[in-house]
């Protein structure tokens, strides 16, 4: 049955001129039919850069509106349209927008993993991976981040700089406890544990490691480690345990499952194809004010 819906989504995509996005969090079927596979903004980077006219976005809304941002001319297409982002629901531009009334003169630090209408009221914007470096190199003192209060949390204590945190956060991370890493040291001592900076404070203090979802599939690459306990979305240490046979991967909780991004399938990913619906297209008023802040993150050196 797959491969008989595999075929036709290569067919249409062939008939489409359309490249297929898949995050690292889809499940592995869908993840098989993958043009490019990642985090959310390195995968519309990605596309904004090749000539489809047809972006196929298998991830969650917020993912396809930055696909949308980056890449205005091409028609991004979500498989599901209910996949949403809990975290990214967590803050609505209004809600910002009042914040920054409440905090005059301060600098907005937003998070990625935002909608396009809270990007646009955004200084700059920043990933798991280079939060650290967004905020050290703001000079102003005065810096709201937003939406999630634990990457924020730890941008802070890494720099020693105090931050004004909007309290969202990712309901998936949270469901990884201290004390589940504490289960897991007990059982693999000679584990070494990573975990993804979304995760609440006390789980963030128990890793050795604490890194993007990018960052830990590159450091396991480069680790002569032998076993890992890995404190993100699950999907990330069954494609390790697929990819490195010859080590050991343990999931933090059995918990951190990410439902809306578990919603798309192949079948969803053929009819999109076949019907063409379910566009996410950003209001270019919206899209010109959110991109600035994303640019603004992109011209920082790493």
């Amino acid at each position: 049955m797959s491969e008989n819906l595999i075929k036709k989504i290569e067919e249409l995509k062939k008939q489409r001129n359309a490249v297929i996005l898949v995050h690292n969090y889809q499940k592995q079927e869908v993840r098989d039919i993958a043009d490019f596979s990642g985090d959310s903004l390195e995968l519309s980077r990605k596309a904004s850069q090749t000539n489809a006219d047809v972006i196929v976005f298998c991830g969650v809304h917020f993912m396809a509106e930055t696909a949308s941002i980056l890449s205005p001319d091409k028609k991004v297409l979500l498989p599901d349209i209910e996949s949403g982002c809990p975290m990214a629901d967590m803050i609505t531009r209004d809600q910002l927008v009042q914040f920054k009334k409440e905090n005059k003169g301060a600098t907005v630090v937003t998070y990625i993993n935002s909608s396009a209408a809270v990007k646009a009221e955004t200084d700059i914007c920043c990933t798991s991976s280079n939060a650290i470096n967004v905020v050290r190199s703001i000079s102003n003192d005065k810096i709201i981040f937003c939406p999630d209060r634990n990457l924020g949390s730890y941008t802070q204590k890494k720099l020693n700089k105090k931050l004004i945190l909007w309290q969202g956060f990712c309901p998936t991370h949270m469901r990884m406890l201290p004390e589940h890493v504490i289960e897991q040291k007990k059982k693999h001592p000679d584990a070494e544990v990573l975990v993804h900076p979304e995760c609440m404070p006390q789980t963030v203090e128990l890793a050795d490691q604490v890194l993007s979802t990018t960052g830990i599939l590159n450091y396991v690459a480069q680790s002569k480690q032998k076993e890992f306990i890995i404190g993100t979305e699950n999907e990330i240490a069954y494609e390790l345990q697929r990819k490195y046979p010859d080590k050991k991967f343990y999931p933090v909780s059995d918990l951190a499952v990410c439902p809306n991004m578990k919603k798309n399938t192949l079948e969803k990913v053929l009819w999109v194809l076949q019907e063409m619906k379910n566009e996410i297209k950003v209001p270019e008023d919206i899209r010109v004010k959110a991109y600035l802040p994303i640019k603004r993150m992109l011209e920082i050196k790493p």
